[in-house]
């Protein structure tokens, strides 16, 4: 992240994007596909890590290999005019500065996590009265006899992140068109150099 000052001086948190050029790698219809979608490909991949079936998939776009294939269903009529097999999309063709967008991504992976972490528990409570293991414990949680199992959706400990994410209405502060970047207010989810997907 880094962050830059608005037009009336005030101090902005930022993510940094790389977006594109995109490739149209195939365009379906409700007549062979049952549906409507365009995909997009981007980021290089070495021809040697990738399989026949997909070189010969971008080839009929073509293209070379790439790293990332994203399917957009049931696009608007504003963008049409990208369905065309093998038209490379810029970002300056889809988004302009002030647009507000949504952003898809898989947050970080933390593990298996206590109840602490995972939920915000606020933990059993002080070292007396006997007790000396339990600050961060759960405690009581409620049913005995009566169900005599755990409802579903309980909260408990386990595997925390990892999960998609979808982050809506992040203004673009700037865009960087010769360098294929977008600057985008807020945080996005996941690690550096992980893959999002941007919406309009």
């Amino acid at each position: 992240m880094t962050s830059v000052f608005g037009s009336e001086g005030e101090n902005i948190a930022c993510t940094v994007i790389e977006a594109g050029p995109c490739v149209v790698t195939q365009v379906k219809n409700a007549e062979t596909d049952g549906y409507v979608a365009i995909q997009l490909s981007f980021g290089e991949k070495k021809e040697k890590n990738t399989t026949k079936a997909a070189l010969g998939h971008f080839k009929k776009a073509n293209t070379t290999a790439k790293r990332n294939v994203i399917e957009f269903r049931d696009f608007s009529a504003e963008f049409s005019g990208f369905a065309e097999l093998g038209k490379e999309i810029r970002i300056q063709d889809v988004f302009a500065e002030g647009d507000f967008i949504d952003a898809v991504g898989t947050s970080k992976g933390r593990g298996f996590q206590g109840v602490v972490k995972r939920h915000g528990f606020s933990g059993v409570g002080g070292q007396t009265h006997g007790q000396h293991n339990r600050l961060r414990a759960p405690g009581s949680m409620g049913n005995a006899s009566f169900a005599s199992r755990v409802p579903k959706g309980k909260r408990l400990a386990g595997r925390m992140g990892n999960d998609r994410v979808k982050l809506m209405n992040l203004q673009i502060v700037k865009i960087l068109p010769e360098q294929n970047i977008i600057v985008v207010s807020g945080s996005l989810p996941g690690a550096k150099n992980s893959t999002v997907i941007l919406q309009k």
